[in-house]
Parts: C-alpha cells; structure tokens; sequence
C-alpha cells in the first residue's frame, strides 16, 4: 500500500541544512553526455576526468530538500580541478603528500579531490560529525586520521568551519589547515612556476578510511590502477553501465563521500562512464528520506544504493509528493548485512509509484577491495537461501530446515565474483571448503588494496605475498554465489555454539513492536561467576522510548523472553537511551564500540526519556 508522509520529523544527528538562495534557477546537467561512451577503460582518474571532460555531463549537488545548488560540468571540474593541482603544489606540498579533505557532498569536495588527482597528491576524505558523540569525540577522531595518514594539508567545509581551529590544533607538519574557500580565493600561481606531474597508474590515488577506523585508524592504500579496475569492473559487469552518449543511464546518491560505496560507487565510476549523478547531502538523509526518491523521480534516475537502514526510512515514511520509481533499473544494496524483510516492505510500500522489486541488486565489498567484490545478477531481485539455525550454529554448515517447526535464519545471495576476481571460503586451518560450509571470505583480484597505510605488520595479517586478502567475514557458496553470514570478530560462542549477533537483533527488531532497524546491539562480555572466575555472558543494549516503569520492565521482559524463546539462550538485556547506540561513519551499527561503552560504564541503565 502506498503512503504519503505528512510529516518531516526525524531523529537524526544532523548538521544544519546549507541550503543557499540562488539569484536566479540552476539547470542541472543533462542526462546525455553527447560523447562516444567508454565505461572506465582509462589508466588513472584524470585521464578519465579529461574524456568526460569533452562531454556535457556532471555533478549535481542538492540540498536536504531537493534545491539545486551546484551543476558542474566534467569540462568545468576538468579545468577548475588543474587550478586546485597548481595551487597545492604552490603551498608547497609535493607528489605522494597525503591532503586531508573532510568530505562535505559538494563542488568543493570535488574540485579539490581531483586537484590532488592532478597534482599526484595522495586525497584523504575524512568524515563529518554526523555519526560521533560530539565535537570532542570527533575532533579526536579526526586528529588520529590525520596524523595516521601523516597529511601536509586538511580541508575543513564551510558547514562545520568555525570547528577549524579546533581541528587543526595541535597538528604538526600541516602546510595548509583551512577551508576550501580560501584555497580557491589565492592567486593563480605564475605562469610556468608550477609544472603538473606525469601521473601513472602505479601512484596512491587516496587514502580510504574503513567506516569502523576510529581507535586505531588504518587508511586503506588504492593506487590509480586499483581504483580503475574495481571502477571498470563495477561499470562493465557489476551495473552494465549503459549508453551515456544518449543518457541511458544517471544516478543519484546521499551516500557519505568519505565512504566507499559513495566515493568509489557514485562519485568515481559514474565520472568514468560519463554519466550525470545527482548529489544530496548524507546529514540530510534521516530526516528527509522522501527528498532521495522525489528527485530520483524527477531526474529520471536509473542508479542509486542504499544500506539497508535507507530503505528501511523510507518505507516507514513514504514520499511527501506524487513520484514514479519506474526508471529505477539497479536498486542496490550494500554497506551492511542485508535484510531482506525490509526490502519486501520497500518493494510493496512503493510498486504503486513504479517500482520493480526485480531492481534489487545485492552486492558485497569493503574498503580493502576498493568498494566491490561481486554483485548478483541484474533484474532477478533479492535471492535468499533459508537454512536451519541450529544446524548453522552447532555444525558451521548451511543446510535447509528439515521442518516447519526448526529455527530458521534467511540469507541474501551476493552474487559471483567480478571478473578477474577471486573468492575462497576456508577454514580455520586454510583448507578452502565445500558448498554450504561456513568459513572465513578470502579474495583477490586487482582491486585488492596495496595495504594499510605506514602500517606493514596489520598488512602483513591480512595479506599474502600471493595477493589473498582474509576479509575477516565469514560466508558461504551457493550456486556460485558468495552469502555472507557474518564478521568474524562478531561471532559468540557459547556452550560450542556459534551464535550470530545479527540473528538475536533481527528477531528483536523484528518482533517487538517499537524496536527499529539499529535499535539492538547483541555481543559477548566476560562476567564474574559464582565460585570466582569468569563467564562468558550475552548482553543485549535495546534502545528504549518508553517513560512508564512498568513499560520499560515489560520491554526488557519481552526481548529477553523472545531470546530464550527463539534462540534457547539467556540474554542480559539493558535498556539504553535513544540514538546512543554508537555508529560508523557511514550508519553501520559498531557493537565493538557500544561494548567498549558498556564496559566504561556509560550503559548501566537507560534513565526514562524526557517526555518533552
């Protein structure tokens, strides 16, 4: 059934809205490029920035509610990205400096990360405060990335810019610590007095932080030809790009550009295909949702992804206008387990407005590939594999239940590794295992990062001297298609059980009335036992809305009873304020955070909300 939401009310650690008044309308940039299309067949990122550059096609960046603030074209990126690379260089940084950029969806964000591209400096994108716990959290968290990747330069945006002093405090070595602004108020340097290098394909094109880098913060090392070939294979194979002379295709995105499903997804491989991609701002997103599909509707977009949590918003609030998801032709998911219930409910919230449940694509990745490492086939919708639980559990093997009444847990198929690819599922002795055997995801192919940045031990832990990178995930084959059950790290043994935190978070939020995607967070702790020693113990943070005693018990009563029920096992339950569960930077639940948390006592007991 479909729903029209009356209301823009969301709870969200937003940012305010930078929405602009324009002296007069923007057009944004169309649809068709008007040039032959090459779908990523270049040696590095500028050589493919000057071909589209040859085209009419662009950025689009917009506002939380959907006004156009920016259109720029490839051709004016082209031109105003080599103005950038001269005056970086002028500062005096040198090829192979790493440039922090905390990346804010705009034109700025652009312009100098392909100034850095041009210059053969090393572009670091950084996060935005949307997913920690205050300006002190963040600007801790941002000083560990910055002296991690060691940069000579950090670009802080205009929506956070009287942070700047803050941010830049205390960090040595930095030639620059500024907004972009006053990078591209300076004079262009003389003519002659800075020459841009030759870039090749073997030269760091970025450093990638991993959404979960906050403690210990490792960049992620992709050359120009790593970054090329996860992009051309994304684009040939992943979402067969199709005809951007004649506009066949455009996307739209408020994925975090400090991401890998935004920056590699929908700001690199749609400039390598040429095709146009519309930009809405990620601390925008949770409070309007509907803004994401209203201008997919009113750009005729074909492209866009989400984790599941973005589908799930949407679904729960519906469009505020009238729109046509009929052009959608690649829905994908990512970034994060999949739930495929709460696609069932996207895809009927919205196949009145157009929308194909067929355009479903999972796909599976992370930052040490790249972004991509497979992507199921296009226009057959989700697959899933039901297995039993309790087999799962006790044998590590994914099996089909064998009666209506077995515990049962549904997975998404994730599709055949890309071309030139490889996946293995091994086990604990490294012997690669049969079909619907659980193991540990190995991979390899020339997407594989180069390794963690200055640190040579944590890339030696996880990648060969043959090129297999241990993912840390475990999963299995089916059909040739990987399914990804889990992380490693994640994984709780109890009684010679392995336990799956996300099966005890889905069944809760699944469930209970009340309880939301990212509302449960399920892990291990070390308890003292009678007798002396220690137990391992289950522990349950529930996010809690309620005020009334007797509803806060009732809640506790009832997920607890719901584990024991379902899962046979005793889970402490504790009940946490809402929005204090903690996330990555890109909306991924951190249970190695909320436990860090709980263990420093900032979880004791939920006190009941204010109800005003």
């Amino acid at each position: 059934m479909c729903r029209v939401s009356g209301s823009l009310n969301g709870a969200s650690q937003s940012l305010p809205d930078a929405t602009q008044t324009q002296t007069k309308p923007l057009a944004p940039t169309p649809s068709a490029s008007g040039i032959t299309t090459r779908r990523g067949d270049f040696s590095t990122l500028p050589e493919a920035l000057d071909y589209a550059a040859q085209g009419d096609t662009g950025f689009n960046f917009y506002s939380g509610r959907g006004d156009l603030l920016e259109a720029l074209t490839y051709r004016d990126l082209a031109r105003q990205g080599r103005e950038c690379a001269q005056k970086l260089l002028a500062l005096g940084l040198q090829k192979g400096d790493r440039v922090g950029i905390v990346a804010e969806s705009d034109g700025d964000f652009a312009r100098i990360f392909f100034g850095c591209q041009y210059a053969g400096l090393v572009a670091v994108p950084l996060p935005l405060p949307i997913a920690f716990g205050g300006r002190e959290q963040y600007v801790a968290t941002l000083h560990g990335m910055v002296q991690a990747c060691g940069a000579r330069a950090l670009f802080v945006p205009e929506i956070i810019g009287s942070w700047t002093d803050d941010i830049t405090a205390g960090l040595e070595g930095l030639l620059f610590g500024g907004r972009p602004a006053e990078l591209i108020a300076m004079a262009a340097p003389a003519e002659g007095s800075v020459t841009l290098p030759t870039i090749s394909p073997s030269d760091l094109s970025y450093l990638q932080f991993s959404s979960g880098s906050t403690r210990f913060p490792m960049g992620v090392s992709i050359t120009q030809a790593t970054a090329m070939a996860n992009t051309r294979a994304i684009a040939q194979h992943g979402l067969q790009v199709r005809d951007a002379k004649r506009g066949d295709d455009r996307g739209v995105s408020w994925l975090p550009l400090y991401h890998d499903m935004g920056l590699v997804g929908f700001f690199l491989t749609p400039l390598v295909c040429q095709f146009t991609i519309d930009f809405l701002p990620t601390r925008e997103f949770a409070r309007r949702p509907h803004t994401w599909l209203e201008l997919m509707s009113r750009n005729k977009a074909s492209i866009a992804y989400s984790p599941s949590f973005g589908y799930d918003l949407c679904a729960r609030r519906g469009a505020r206008d009238p729109i046509d998801l009929s052009n959608w032709r690649v829905a994908g998911i990512g970034g994060d387990m999949i739930r495929p219930h709460i696609l069932e409910q996207f895809a009927d919230a919205f196949a009145c407005r157009g929308f194909d449940r067929k355009a479903f694509v999972a796909s599976y990745g992370m930052a040490e590939t790249t972004l991509a490492i497979s992507f199921a086939p296009l226009g057959h919708g989700i697959e899933t594999d039901t297995v039993d639980l309790r087999v799962l559990e006790s044998e590590q093997r994914a099996t089909p239940p064998t009666s209506p009444e077995a515990m049962a847990r549904t997975f998404v198929l994730c599709g055949q590794p890309l071309p030139d690819h490889e996946i293995e599922v091994r086990d604990p002795q490294g012997a690669v295992v049969e079909e619907r055997k659980v193991g540990e995801i190995f991979v390899r192919g020339p997407s594989i990062m180069s390794g963690y940045f200055g640190k040579p031990e944590e890339t030696a832990a996880c990648l060969s001297p043959d090129g297999w990178l241990r993912t840390g995930d475990l999963g299995y084959f089916l059909r040739g298609q990987i399914v990804v059950t889990g992380r490693a790290k994640d994984l709780i043994i109890i009684n010679g059980r392995n336990i799956w935190p996300q099966d005890l978070e889905w069944s809760a939020e699944h469930e209970i009335d009340g309880l939301r995607a990212r509302d449960v967070a399920v892990f291990s702790v070390d308890r003292p036992r009678e007798g002396g020693g220690v137990a391992e113990k289950v522990v349950a943070l529930v996010q809690c809305r309620l005020s009334e005693p007797e509803n806060r018990e009732r809640l506790r009563e009832e997920t607890a009873g719901l584990f024991r029920r379902l899962h046979g096992v005793e889970v402490e339950v504790i009940l946490v304020p809402p929005r204090s569960l903690p996330q990555t930077s890109s909306g991924k639940l951190t249970r190695a955070r909320a436990k860090a948390m709980l263990q420093a006592g900032e979880f004791d007991e939920a006190p009941a909300p204010n109800p005003g």
